[in-house]
């Protein structure tokens, strides 16, 4: 059985801005280019690609978050 567990957390005014440095971002794209042309990824690599993509999923969602609370935030009274 799941259970619903809400947690209040301050979130800076600057989080919307989070996202993968530009170096990480360029090599998760390189690694996700060899892929999508079928060329293999050591398993190493893979793991590599597996965990920034994570990563970078977990930064997005945090943005929409954020996000999501500003705009609740202007519109109370």
């Amino acid at each position: 059985m799941s259970q619903l567990v809400a947690i209040e957390l301050e979130m800076p005014d600057d989080l919307a801005r989070f996202r993968l440095p530009d170096g990480v971002n360029a090599r998760l794209q390189r690694l996700l280019v060899r892929q999508d042309h079928g060329q293999r990824l050591s398993p190493a690599e893979r793991a590599e690609a597996e965990g920034l993509v994570n990563l970078a999923e977990m930064l997005s969602l945090l943005q929409l978050r954020a996000n999501q609370a500003k705009k609740g935030r202007t519109k109370r009274p």
